[in-house]
């Protein structure tokens, strides 16, 4: 880290060289009054707004953030090689912007966009600023496309739309992170480009982020914004709004896009952090008052465009941790009152093995259901509301109680339902294997399955999918008859 900021200090000072022209100039200087954990405060600047860039000596560079009567309280962005009281200070004459344009894909950047992968500086097409201006109304469309995860349990019963704002909640290590970079995955050879940003993570889980997506060739048409758990507060709390920058260009270009938070828990943490350490007043938990019009302000920008306006869309996954499962602390709520619905997972399904530990009676899609294809809609109507059933009804189960015989039998077919839902990781399933699965289960093909055997089935019928030559748009009967014949197949191999 300390031999980056070097290196950049260097380029500033050529790149000052080489500029410099001779001529009477006048500035504004400030002082630099004290120093500490990620933040400072400068006298001297009445000239200063909110969102300037400082520039430091050193060739370090700080955000403006809080104003006083007679001092400004700026978040570091790079402190330079040598911070302290007694710096000089100067107002730069303009605001937070970050390159955009082709040169990302592929690139691990920090918000500020400096690469972080070891390779030259991206070659971006413009500047955007960071904090934008949510699109207006009229240039907006309904959401409309599906935008397939490849997780069974979401693209049948919670689905979600090109354009949509779905939540991600749950405990820490229930697999989050997991079902975000399996959506990522999924939009291989779908045309939708896709923005990781990844915030205050431990380093090592970051390298092994990276390594599954260059691995399995996602890292071709992803970039990905890191501001780790060593970084800055302030690089931490602008991570979100870089990453969303950078798939906004690309959604005025006309693109459809994908970008995941990861997570918004840790960057409210941060902007608290700074909140504090800059004197403003705190409210909930300490939070400032704001929180919410900043976590809003960020997902409001997620949206389909018009086909007047290029048709490209931007569809955020952000993603937040619970404790215990209380999906009613502060944050969370306030998430998911701003987003168009949550995905819910659950500890104990993920401790039973049912993963991915979707709780489908918690999860909810208010509006990607308009945009699911009318095949998979059509198969699927009625698999959520039994399921639902079904885990009402399992819970007489565990008192011994005796059932009738058609509340057995509805029993029997909601647990080969949940066999049938569990899915591996890295294993993204296309539209057509959903439409097959629906088929079989709605015959009830997938009853004579014995449950140690339901996983091989699942994954026989995906890769047979895969190769299939039926479209979503071929009638019901022709898939029935297909899914029908793999499955004879799939018996007589496992004899």
């Amino acid at each position: 880290m300390a031999d980056r900021q070097q290196a950049l200090a260097l380029d500033r000072r050529d790149h000052w060289l080489t500029d410099y022209r001779f001529g009477l100039r006048l500035r504004e200087c400030g002082t630099v009054v004290s120093v500490g954990d990620g933040v400072a405060w400068i006298s001297g600047l009445p000239s200063a707004a909110l969102d300037d860039i400082v520039v430091l000596e050193g060739g370090g560079e700080a955000l403006i953030y809080h104003l006083e009567p007679d001092r400004i309280g700026v978040i570091l962005l790079d402190p330079g090689i040598d911070l302290r009281a007694g710096v000089r200070a100067m107002l730069s004459g303009r605001q937070l912007q970050i390159g955009v344009g082709e040169g990302l894909l592929g690139r691990v950047v920090d918000p500020l966009g400096h690469p972080l992968d070891g390779n030259d500086m991206p070659q971006t097409d413009a500047l955007r600023a960071l904090d934008g201006v949510s699109p207006p109304l009229m240039r907006r469309t309904f959401v409309q496309r599906p935008l397939y995860t490849g997780n069974k349990v979401i693209d049948t019963l919670i689905p979600i739309g090109r354009g949509q704002r779905q939540l991600i909640v749950g405990d820490s290590g229930t697999g989050k992170s997991a079902l975000a970079l399996d959506t990522i995955l999924r939009q291989q050879g779908e045309a939708v480009r896709c923005v990781y940003v990844l915030i205050g993570q431990k380093r090592s889980d970051v390298v092994s982020t990276v390594a599954v997506l260059r691995e399995q060739g996602a890292l071709a048409y992803c970039s990905v914004i890191v501001a780790d758990a060593n970084a800055l507060p302030g690089m931490k709390y602008l991570a979100p709004f870089a990453g969303c920058a950078v798939a906004e260009a690309w959604m005025e270009a006309g693109h459809d896009t994908l970008v995941v938070y990861d997570d918004l828990s840790t960057h409210a943490k941060a902007y608290r952090e700074l909140s504090l350490l800059l004197r403003r007043p705190p409210g909930r938990e300490a939070y400032p008052g704001d929180i919410f019009y900043l976590h809003a302000r960020l997902l409001e920008r997620a949206t389909a465009l018009s086909t007047e306006e290029g048709g490209g869309s931007m569809t955020a996954l952000p993603l937040v941790e619970t404790e215990q499962g209380e999906i009613a602390d502060y944050i969370p709520t306030n998430l998911i009152s701003i987003t168009d619905g949550q995905i819910f997972l659950d500890q104990r399904l993920f401790a039973q093995g049912q993963l991915p530990a979707i709780d489908v009676s918690r999860s909810v899609s208010r509006i990607g259901g308009k945009a699911q294809h009318a095949a998979i809609r059509d198969q699927a109507g009625r698999i959520k509301l039994d399921y639902l059933q079904f885990l009402e009804l399992e819970v007489f189960t565990r008192f011994g109680a005796k059932l009738e015989a058609g509340v057995e039998e509805r029993i029997r077919r909601g647990r080969t339902l949940r066999r049938a839902l569990r899915q591996p990781r890295f294993q993204p399933w296309p539209a057509t294997a959903h439409l097959a699965w629906l088929a079989a289960y709605a015959e009830g093909s997938l009853e004579h399955v014995a449950p140690e055997d339901m996983d091989t089935v699942m994954q026989r019928l995906r890769e047979h999918c895969l190769h299939e030559t039926l479209s979503m748009s071929d009638s019901p009967e022709q898939w029935r008859e297909r899914v029908h014949h793999w499955l004879e197949q799939a018996h007589g191999a496992m004899a």
